[in-house]
C-alpha cells in the first residue's frame, strides 16, 4: 500500500478487479468507467500529497476507490470523507484504532458470532453483515470494544472492489437485548458514532433489517433512525417474524440457525481465517496520520462543532415503556 502522496509499484500496476457484472453496475449507479477511475484516483493522490495537514495515509487504488465509489466519484466529496476518515480515527481511537483480531477481548466477542458476514451474498451481490446481540456480553465487554469489533470486520471488508459497488446490507437479531446494553452508550456517544457512520465511513448501506425487537430496543432504535438521513431511514426494516425476513432476504445464505444451511459456527470459523489473513493490513492502519490544525484544516473545526454539540445524558436515564 502506498502512505504519505508517494505512488508504490503497487499503485501504477493497478489493474481494475471488477467482475463484469459489477462493472455494469458500476457504470450505472456510480458513472464509473476506466477513464473516470484513473483521472479520479490521480486527483486523489495529488490531493493527499499537497494536503498541508495529511502526514501519512494509503494511496492505493483499493483504498481510495472506497471513498470514489461511496461518493459516486465525485472527487471532492471523496476527498472530503477520507480527510474525514483521518480524523475520526484521531478523535475517536477507543472506537477506530487498535483493530487487532488477536487482542484477547475483540478475539472472544468474534468467537461469540455477536457479528459475522455471511459466506453468500444476497441476490443484489450484496455481503450481508449479521448481528446477533445477545451474543454480546454487556457485563464483562464495554461500548468501545463492540464498536471496535464492528469497526475491525468492516475494515477487513472494504478493500473488497465488489463490496465498494454493490454495497453492503445488515441483519441485526435483537433477542436478548437488555437494558445492560442499553447502558454502555450514551446519547451523546450514540449520535456522535452514527454521524460518523454517515458521513465518514466509506461503505454503501443499501438495507439494514431488525429481528424480535424487544421493549428494551424499540426506544433506543427509535432515537437511532431519528439521526439518520432521510435516505437511510427508508431502508430500514423492521420484521416481526423470521418468516417475514425470509420474504426480503434469502433464507438459504442465512446461518442454519436461521432457516438457512451453514451453521453460525463454521462462518465464525471462517471469519476468524480472513481476520488473520487481513490482520497486518488493518493493523497497518494505525500508521496513518492527520494533524488535528484548525487552523489549516477548517473541516476539523466544522467536525467539532458538529460532534460536540446536542444532546447530553446516557440511555441509563432513558424510561422504557
Amino acid at each position: 500500500m502506498g502512505l504519505g502522496g508517494q505512488m508504490d509499484s503497487s499503485v501504477q500496476e493497478y489493474v481494475c478487479a471488477l467482475p463484469e457484472e459489477v462493472r455494469k453496475v458500476a457504470l450505472k449507479e456510480l458513472r464509473e468507467d476506466d477513464c473516470s477511475r484513473e483521472q479520479s484516483l490521480q486527483q486523489m493522490r495529488d490531493w493527499i500529497k499537497k494536503h498541508p495537514n495529511i502526514k501519512k495515509c494509503r494511496t492505493d487504488a483499493p483504498f481510495l476507490l472506497r471513498f470514489l465509489r461511496t461518493k459516486k466519484f465525485s472527487v471532492p466529496q471523496a476527498c472530503e470523507m477520507i480527510e474525514r476518515y483521518l480524523i475520526i480515527r484521531q478523535l475517536y481511537p477507543q472506537w477506530f484504532t487498535k483493530l487487532d483480531c488477536n487482542d484477547k477481548d475483540l478475539s472472544e466477542i468474534i468467537g461469540s458470532g455477536y457479528l459475522v458476514p455471511l459466506p453468500e451474498r444476497d441476490a443484489e451481490g450484496r455481503i450481508i453483515l449479521f448481528s446477533t446481540a445477545g451474543k454480546f456480553d454487556p457485563h464483562k465487554f464495554t461500548a468501545a470494544h463492540m464498536a471496535r469489533v464492528h469497526s475491525l470486520i468492516t475494515e477487513s471488508l472494504m478493500d473488497d472492489e465488489t463490496n465498494q459497488v454493490n454495497g453492503y446490507a445488515y441483519v441485526n437479531d435483537e433477542a436478548g437485548f437488555t437494558m445492560a446494553h442499553i447502558s454502555l452508550w450514551s446519547l451523546t456517544d450514540i449520535r456522535n458514532m452514527l454521524r460518523c457512520i454517515q458521513n465518514s465511513t466509506p461503505m454503501r448501506h443499501k438495507s439494514n433489517h431488525f429481528l424480535n425487537i424487544s421493549s428494551n430496543a424499540v426506544k433506543l432504535i427509535e432515537f437511532a433512525v431519528s439521526l439518520l438521513s432521510e435516505k437511510l431511514k427508508s431502508r430500514i426494516f423492521i420484521h416481526k417474524s423470521l418468516d417475514e425476513l425470509h420474504k426480503q432476504i434469502d433464507p438459504k445464505i442465512l446461518p442454519k440457525e436461521y432457516g438457512g444451511q451453514v451453521p453460525l459456527a463454521d462462518m465464525i470459523d471462517s471469519l476468524k481465517k480472513k481476520l488473520a489473513e487481513k490482520r497486518d493490513q488493518v493493523v497497518a492502519l494505525d500508521e496513518m496520520y492527520i494533524e488535528i490544525d484548525e487552523k489549516s484544516c477548517p473541516l476539523i473545526s466544522e467536525m467539532n462543532e458538529e460532534l460536540g454539540m446536542g444532546l447530553e445524558g446516557s440511555f441509563k436515564k432513558l424510561q422504557v415503556d
